[in-house]
């Protein structure tokens, strides 16, 4: 299992295939295995690089706050120390803020964008006072409970292997790493604006019933990004890269065919 070694942190990461990069950023509370089918999927065509984020996975685990901005920094070091400097960007939920703050910090690099379940506005109050509060909780309870209670959210329930393969992530995912990314969202910047003036192609991709990032944001996303295509994921939820792959990797086949 490779690792790299960034400033102070250990960023475990895969790296498959050869051709133009594709790096694929994980959601909360998850890791980089969540791109499993993706990695098998693209590596024929493409370099495909998921990492494991700071506090999750493989990692080395910080606790405090992690800020989007956190992630993105740590991505450009990991990707610059595999000498790749232009490439595709996707993220899943959390993974789809990121994206979206590597572009607002290093747009020259990213040829394309996917934002998968996802949304660009920052937090409400009242969603700061939630996230804080389950970060305060998962120190105190470790994952279980958290887990056992979005799992049905996260993934739709007749989406059984998939929902079992997410559940098990969540249950393995370190509480300080997965509280310090809570305590970073809460204070993530707006980024709607900056969808408007994104030049490069975006898919924006969503399952039918995610409750957490419905089809709505997606909409408004797909409407606001100059150069998008909606794709919405039917049968899925929340993670529809692992609900429904073949669905997902031919949305995703058909825009990197485009981008080529």
């Amino acid at each position: 299992m490779p690792s790299a070694l960034i400033d102070t942190l250990t960023i475990g990461y895969d790296d498959k295939g050869a051709g133009p990069a594709l790096v694929l950023v994980h959601g909360h509370p998850f890791d980089r295995s969540m791109w499993a089918p993706q990695l098998s999927a693209f590596s024929a065509t493409h370099r495909v690089i998921a990492p494991d984020l700071r506090g999750y996975g493989a990692s080395t685990v910080v606790p405090g706050t992690t800020l989007l901005s956190d992630f993105a920094t740590d991505l450009a070091a990991l990707l610059d120390r595999l000498g790749v400097h232009r490439f595709v960007l996707g993220g899943l939920s959390m993974g789809g803020q990121i994206a979206m703050e590597c572009y607002r910090l290093f747009p020259e690099r990213i040829t394309g964008l996917v934002l998968a379940d996802t949304f660009p506005a920052a937090e409400t109050e009242e969603g700061k006072v939630w996230r804080n509060a389950m970060a305060d909780r998962l120190l105190v309870e470790g994952m279980r409970g958290y887990a056992d209670e979005v799992r049905d959210k996260m993934v739709a329930p007749h989406n059984t292997e998939a929902s079992e393969t997410v559940h098990r992530m969540m249950l393995t995912a370190w509480p300080e790493g997965a509280a310090a990314a809570l305590r970073g969202r809460a204070e993530r910047p707006d980024y709607r604006e900056l969808l408007t003036r994104i030049p490069v192609p975006v898919l924006v991709v969503v399952g039918r019933h995610d409750a957490y990032t419905p089809v709505a944001d997606a909409e408004a996303m797909h409407a606001a990004i100059p150069d998008s295509t909606l794709c919405v994921i039917e049968g899925a939820a929340h993670m529809p890269n692992l609900e429904r792959p073949e669905e997902f990797d031919a949305a995703l086949r058909a825009y990197l065919e485009r981008l080529n």
